[in-house]
């Protein structure tokens, strides 16, 4: 650059960047943005599972307190328990709440 292009220069303040740190971003990591929407590594049992808490007593939208359940616990059609991930079986757990507001006729039913 020659001397007057550097006389001219503006040097604005602005936020660190990301890649000239030296500790690792969250990508690095392996976080999620909620702790509690992790899965853990090891087996864990349906009870283990419907304990944890994935979001507790935080305003939603509408500024009630709320609390979430990192796993939803469901009943299969043969009886047994099944443990739906909150963020990982989304999709699923949709599925089955718009299946219980239908009636056996497959009418939509509205609270």
């Amino acid at each position: 650059m020659s001397d007057n292009k550097q006389q001219n220069q503006i040097n604005q303040p602005v936020s660190e960047d990301w890649d000239s740190r030296d500790e690792p971003n969250v990508k690095e990591r392996n976080l999620t943005a909620n702790p509690g929407d992790r899965i853990a590594d090891e087996h864990q049992s349906i009870e283990e599972k419907a304990e944890q808490v994935a979001v507790d007593d935080v305003p939603d939208i509408t500024g009630d307190r709320i609390t979430v359940p990192t796993y939803f616990v469901v009943d299969e059609p043969n009886g047994e328990k099944k443990a739906l991930h909150h963020v990982k079986d989304a999709e699923e757990i949709s599925d089955l709440i718009r299946e219980a507001r239908v009636d056996e006729n497959g009418n939509r039913i509205w609270w």
